[in-house]
């Protein structure tokens, strides 16, 4: 795969990103099959846009949600709806490839969910829908390289954490022109917060989600952000959940504050939220919720460049510790036995260059006791001691181990030692915190840096630390990952310069992170 843009995807891209607000209404192939004599659909069924996601060598999943009152529900009618879908291998949809009719069904919220089979490697495609008359914008996607391709390139985009109160999804924008073959998404998708008069954009509703309404209302807001519709429309997504998309900090059934929600109320809300989720994001039915779990842990090959293990680190995770003793406790689990089990196969089974980790929460120690003694973050991995440092020793057996992370906010990228504890061990890997679209809004520079440079001392393993939002940009060859901090002037504007803040490397068989 290649993130280079020919003339063709350029002018795609163009005119994807202008036209993926509006319905069109052209009748530009037959349905697939007869329909019988309904009620018409209310207008702008298509208001939330396209998107696909998790692409295989010969497959990809396409997805769509019909929704012509986004914020209220989703304004359908109480009835399945017959879908027409068309995947092509232009953009003119002169050289179709498959075709069919999905169904839109009221329990899954009108959510569309088309696993296409069939496909060729490495290749580009274009895809639509149609029901009823009206005709979808256009996404474009890609599938993975042959299991057996062993050259090329991958280029990644890293992203998380976008709140829709705290400024624009500006990033987006950047993005798109980067054209990334694929984009990795690793939690807070959307923010159960409160509205707030005080913020940038005012999150609909009067409270947090509760209710499967409720957040299929959040989830479709954030669906109208045209950068994010026009990122989602350009490239497939590879996505997981972190804390914000149910409740912050919750750890499998317990919920940050205990006290306020009983249990059977947070069974309730996790099986809400996990439905929503599922209705609103790329992925294959193996991710159809089942009450209050929803399988999410899974693995990806880039032909013989490299494997990405996608981790769930909030579902199967014991209850934070609050103290460092309770941070070293043996018996506390991040990932559970069973996904654990599948990871370390994964890892030493491996027949790719390199091997990708995408965890939601940092892995890398953050010291934040400036001088003598530690002072950790519980909910990372930091609190999850014995588990984390036995993961750093099984790395050191593994073939060119990436781990890619958000929820920090902030920009950290660091070496992966196999034991944190002793500054002189080995590095055994990389770790690239991504920073987030927009949560934290604009923060003050030098005040970041006079709180966090005196901690780098306690932190040698740090190797760029930074507050600016934005994203990280990845190009991977069999040599060396090539890695770009890309950040916008503002997120306080829906329309921002980006530039390169930082560029980093990492080097085949050569573990650590190095300026480039």
């Amino acid at each position: 795969m290649t993130g280079a843009v020919s003339r063709d995807r350029r002018r795609f891209l163009t005119a994807s990103a202008a036209v993926l607000g509006a319905v069109a209404s052209a009748q530009l192939w037959l349905p697939s099959s007869a329909r019988a004599a309904e009620t018409p659909l209310p207008d702008g069924v298509f208001t939330l846009g396209v998107a696909s996601g998790d692409p295989l060598p010969d497959a990809v999943v396409l997805w769509t949600r019909l929704a012509p009152d986004p914020l209220n529900g989703g304004g359908m009618p109480d009835r399945t709806v017959s879908v027409d879908w068309e995947i092509a291998e232009d953009s003119g949809f002169r050289k179709p490839v498959r075709r069919g009719t999905a169904q839109a069904r009221p329990e899954y919220g009108h959510s569309v969910h088309v696993d296409v089979r069939g496909l060729r490697p490495d290749r580009a495609y274009w895809y639509r829908f149609r029901a009823d008359g009206q005709l979808s914008p256009t996404g474009r996607t890609r599938t993975a390289p042959h299991p057996y391709s062993s050259g090329g390139s991958l280029r990644v985009a890293l992203a998380s954490c976008q709140n829709w109160q705290n400024g624009y999804f500006t990033p987006y924008a950047d993005m798109l022109d980067q054209d990334p073959d694929v984009v990795l998404f690793v939690g807070d998708y959307i923010y159960e917060s409160k509205p707030s008069a005080a913020a940038v954009r005012r999150h609909e509703g009067s409270d947090e989600p509760y209710t499967l309404v409720q957040y299929r209302n959040r989830y479709a807001q954030y669906h109208t952000d045209p950068h994010l519709a026009a990122m989602h429309a350009n490239a497939p997504w590879v996505v997981t959940f972190d804390d914000h998309e149910v409740d912050n900090d919750f750890a499998g059934e317990i919920p940050q504050d205990p006290d306020k929600q009983s249990h059977d109320a947070f069974v309730a809300r996790l099986t809400a939220a996990y439905q929503a989720y599922y209705e609103h994001m790329p992925v294959r039915a193996t991710a159809i919720p089942s009450g209050p779990h929803i399988q999410m842990y899974r693995r990806l090959d880039f032909g013989r460049l490299a494997r990405l293990n996608v981790l769930d680190t909030r579902q199967f995770r014991s209850d934070q510790a609050t103290s460092r003793q309770g941070a070293e406790d043996p018996s506390l689990t991040m990932l559970g036995a069973e996904q654990k089990e599948w990871l370390l196969n994964g890892l030493h089974h491996s027949p790719t260059r390199w091997n990708l980790v995408a965890s939601q929460i940092m892995m890398a120690e953050t010291d934040l006791q400036v001088g003598e003694g530690k002072l950790w973050y519980y909910d990372a991995w930091d609190g999850y001691q014995a588990e984390r440092n036995a993961l750093m020793g099984e790395f050191a057996s593994v073939r060119n181990p990436v781990v890619l992370t958000g929820d920090r906010h902030l920009t950290m990228i660091s070496d992966l030692k196999e034991d944190f504890a002793d500054p002189d061990s080995d590095v055994v890997g990389a770790e690239f915190v991504g920073t987030s679209i927009s949560s934290g809004g604009d923060q003050d520079q030098a005040a970041f840096h006079a709180e966090w440079d005196p901690r780098m001392a306690d932190n040698p393993h740090w190797k760029f630390i930074d507050a600016h939002r934005g994203y990280h940009l990845f190009d991977i060859r069999r040599d060396g990952i090539d890695a770009q901090v890309r950040v916008p002037e503002t997120v306080l504007r829906p329309e921002a310069a980006s530039s390169t803040l930082a560029r980093l490397r990492v080097e085949a068989g050569e573990p650590g992170v190095q300026f480039a």
